[in-house]
């Protein structure tokens, strides 16, 4: 038995929590995972998972011998990334990526041949969606995400902040007028866009004199895409906060007119994450930087001056 084989398809179908979703991202029969897992339960002379139709679960040993697993996979990776890092190779491997899907089409995707031209032995596999991915069970390396992080047994490192601007098209402007304080919003309709993930609409917002101001309107329509949300916008069926990013060359242009410059809305935090047995991979180390420097290098991911 291929000791370390075993060990990567015991971490694979913990991870998935499922032996047909370990089987799909190793590329492998579902019948060859199980005769793993039970040579190795064998070979060990402990049960290392117990089976139900719905669901898996690991007994006491089996959630030592994983824990333990991690670590020595992490640490073999470490090694053999070190040692390719300093020959003419460079770095090999699949690297699976998850992000929003308006900032990976707008602030990603756009600079990624950059990436592919400095490591073209990596395979990016990317992931565009504002559902809630779960990363351990579908085998995601690191993963993009805006807001305030919820999951502590995730490794979070912030690596920019997404400005937000209220505006609207002159079309809206010019058929309901142009709100000069916050009170006036009242009498105005907004483009509500609601969470991809949640389904909850986000909270329009004002920083006022250091205070934040929230405000509630109505609206003629409600969408749970960014990109949706401007395309909304832009046919003037209302005021909306879209990400400064998305709509930059529609102010520039015209197509869309700021309002309330003075009161900006609150900034949201934009963070890489990945598991904590990922941490001091040399490729997920890699991308980190490379992500880092495009987001820092941006205007409209950094705090305005």
């Amino acid at each position: 038995m291929d000791r370390l084989k075993a060990m990567q398809t015991f971490v694979r179908i913990v991870e998935a929590n499922s032996f047909s979703k370990a089987a799909e991202t190793l590329n492998l029969q579902r019948a060859s995972l199980t005769a793993t897992l039970q040579n190795l339960e064998a070979f060990l002379g402990t049960r290392l998972l117990q089976r139900s139709t719905r669901r898996l679960s690991l007994t006491p040993d089996g959630a030592e011998y994983f824990e333990k697993c991690t670590e020595i996979l992490a640490a073999i990776e470490e090694v053999e990334s070190s040692f390719r890092d300093h020959s003419q190779t460079g770095p090999k491997g699949k690297l699976r990526l998850d992000m929003p899907g308006a900032v990976g089409r707008h602030v990603v995707l756009p600079r990624i041949a950059e990436f592919y031209d400095a490591y073209p032995e990596l395979e990016l596999v990317l992931s565009l969606t504002d559902r809630l991915v779960d990363m351990t069970q579908e085998g995601v390396d690191c993963a993009l995400r805006a807001g305030t992080l919820q999951d502590s047994s995730l490794v979070g490192r912030q690596i920019g902040c997404m400005q937000f601007v209220t505006c609207a098209s002159p079309s809206y402007l010019k058929r309901y007028g142009t709100p000069r304080t916050i009170d006036e919003l009242q009498h105005h309709r907004m483009v509500t866009h609601c969470s991809g993930r949640t389904g909850r609409a986000f909270d329009w917002d004002f920083q006022v004199e250091g205070e934040v101001v929230k405000v509630e309107m109505t609206s003629f329509v409600s969408v749970n895409d960014a990109d949706a949300h401007v395309t909304c916008g832009l046919q003037g069926l209302g005021l909306m906060q879209p990400a400064r990013y998305q709509v930059r060359e529609y102010l520039d242009s015209g197509d869309l007119v700021e309002v309330f410059s003075q009161w900006l809305p609150v900034p949201m935090p934009i963070s890489l994450l990945y598991p904590q047995n990922r941490r001091n991979v040399a490729k997920l180390r890699l991308f980190a930087d490379w992500v880092e420097e495009i987001f820092r290098q941006h205007v409209d991911f950094n705090e305005p001056k």
